[in-house]
């Protein structure tokens, strides 16, 4: 919705106006990770998590700002052929930053908190949506076992019915810009998130992957789409 909204004042705004904007585009960035590659070991091997951060989320942040580079001068050029050409490249690539973003930032090595869930209003929501964490993770696991391919498993908050909700989305597609639901949770289950150490077993991935979950930033996420 930004990019067309955006698309709009720009066609409507003079040439010159939009070419001085598109010289002080920022240039997306990969976000440091708040823990070594290693820490999440044994449950996510540190070479996985080292090409996963360093190799393919960058690529997603680079082809983004090639693609962001490309509609800032459809803009400029008022093209509005390019522009709607570009739209899909921006939500794969823009997606799969936005996700990995909210991946890596949902794990934390064990020694720093990672599977562990405090009591308060997200444990509660839980509970009474699922019976219990363990029942919430079963739901999750079995959801995310059944993308077909690539994609990801998601357990995001809806803001009217004012409920959690498990859910999938495939390949790059974010959550909230596709279904309307705040992501909390995200689980990659593209390969390569995981096959280097546990082949084509996905589901002993999404087993071991609890151990290394951040409730305090789902919980955070979860408080904040309250507000």
């Amino acid at each position: 919705k930004k990019h067309y909204s955006t698309m709009i004042r720009a066609i409507s705004r003079p040439a010159s106006k939009v070419a001085s904007r598109t010289m002080s585009t920022t240039k997306f960035t990969l976000p440091d990770l708040k823990y070594d590659y290693s820490e999440l070991e044994p449950f996510i091997s540190a070479q996985i998590m080292e090409i996963h951060h360093s190799k393919h989320h960058q690529t997603y942040v680079n082809n983004l700002n090639v693609m962001n580079e490309k509609l800032e001068e459809a803009l400029a050029k008022k093209d509005i052929s390019q522009i709607v050409s570009l739209q899909q490249a921006i939500k794969f690539n823009g997606g799969g930053h936005l996700n990995h973003t909210i991946f890596f930032q949902n794990l934390a090595p064990p020694k720093k908190g990672g599977g562990e869930i405090e009591n308060g209003d997200l444990l509660d929501m839980i509970k009474a949506q699922y019976g219990s964490l363990e029942g919430l993770q079963g739901v999750m696991s079995n959801s995310s076992a059944a993308v077909q391919g690539s994609g990801w498993g998601w357990l995001g908050y809806d803001t009217v019915s004012k409920k959690l909700q498990v859910t999938s989305t495939a390949n790059q597609d974010p959550l909230l810009a596709t279904t309307g639901l705040v992501p909390l949770l995200g689980i990659d289950v593209w390969e390569h998130a995981y096959y280097l150490q546990y082949k084509n077993v996905r589901p002993d991935y999404l087993k071991n992957i609890w151990n290394v979950v951040n409730w305090k930033d789902v919980g955070e996420r979860l408080a904040a789409a309250k507000k």
